[in-house]
């Protein structure tokens, strides 16, 4: 949901109501979209986001304008066993099952309310069962309590079935009975230390990729609104109270930019014993080897100082600070979607 929400507003604003929305449920193969993904087609065949990244959203935008005349949900499935592989654009191999329905409001609601809180809930939604409850939803808000249009023991069984899903997740309720988990959590976090200017190219590239981003620098010239005018957050103040201001979870990056210990060594000091799923340092490999070992003096284990992607950014050959800004955000995404990539160097 989060990535179509602004476009979902926007034809909300202009009283565009009438709105399908399609969400991939499950994947098999070649199918390049996740569970959750989603895209929304209105009645003049408007469409945002995307299902399969081109390969059956044909399809999907017919079924969704049926959709939006009979007010029916509808289950669609395409594979290699299909007749219609070859024409939805799967011949290659893969299969995927989407659901169409009406745009359900309180789900709208509940989204928006999410991103600009930075709260987590989820909407369930029954996709296989009995015809009277197929579509139907229970939502869990961001206080944790739930609300169904389910009957009660349906209901009660639905919130069993999803009490440990963290991602977005088709579930089996029961023997005749499937749900689809949409959990909503918040964008992950960018931390760029240092405003320099592959700080601008770099938080560029990463709310394009919906991450929420905050540059933290203590030097005025640097650490500035007018400097980051599209960053989320601007703090200017050195790492040890800029980070406790931050949430540093599992769900964060740090990119650390200034090489400059006085700056970089703080900030280290702090990351190196949180959860934070990335740490990237800028710097020449001499410069590196410099900083193990003032971390190793400091008392940190090879185990926790091997936790630094240095020097940071994917190896592009990069020359200027947009390129070496992509080479970092590949690198974050990379480690993000559990690709192994080479961490610290020692050299």
């Amino acid at each position: 949901m989060r990535e179509i929400i602004d476009e979902l507003s926007g034809w909300l604003d202009v009283g565009q109501g009438s709105i399908a929305m399609a969400t991939v449920l499950d994947t098999w193969g070649s199918a390049p979209r996740r569970p959750g993904a989603k895209m929304i087609v209105n009645a003049d065949g408007g469409i945002a986001g995307s299902v399969s990244g081109g390969c059956v959203e044909g399809a999907v935008i017919e079924a969704a304008l049926e959709t939006l005349v009979t007010g029916e949900p509808q289950l669609l499935h395409f594979g290699v066993a299909d007749e219609t592989a070859w024409d939805v654009g799967l011949a290659c191999g893969g299969s995927i099952d989407v659901f169409v329905e009406c745009l359900d409001m309180p789900s709208y609601e509940l989204a928006r309310r999410l991103r600009a809180s930075r709260g987590s809930g989820m909407i369930v939604t029954v996709i296989r069962g009995p015809e009277d409850f197929v579509g139907k939803k229970l939502i869990v808000n961001e206080a944790g309590a739930a609300s169904s249009e389910l009957p009660t023991e349906l209901a009660e069984r639905v919130q069993l079935a999803v009490a440990t899903v963290s991602e977005p997740k088709l579930i089996a309720v029961d023997e005749g009975t499937a749900a689809f988990a949409d959990v909503l959590r918040p964008a992950p976090t960018l931390i760029v230390v240092g405003g320099v200017d592959i700080a601008i190219a770099l938080t560029g590239l990463a709310d394009m990729l919906g991450f929420h981003t905050v540059v933290v620098d203590p030097r005025r010239a640097f650490g500035s609104d007018a400097r980051f005018p599209h960053v989320d957050q601007v703090i200017q103040a050195w790492p040890e109270a800029a980070f406790a201001q931050l949430a540093l979870t599992p769900d964060t990056a740090v990119a650390l930019l200034t090489h400059d210990p006085k700056i970089d060594d703080p900030a280290l000091e702090i990351l190196l014993n949180s959860k934070v799923f990335y740490i990237g340092a800028l710097g020449s490999r001499k410069t590196h080897t410099r900083r193990l070992e003032r971390l190793a003096r400091m008392g940190f284990t090879e185990a926790q100082i091997s936790r630094i992607f240095a020097p940071i950014g994917l190896d592009i050959g990069a020359a200027n600070p947009q390129e070496i800004a992509l080479s970092i955000m590949a690198e974050i995404v990379g480690v993000q979607h559990g690709q192994s990539l080479p961490a610290a160097t020692s050299a």
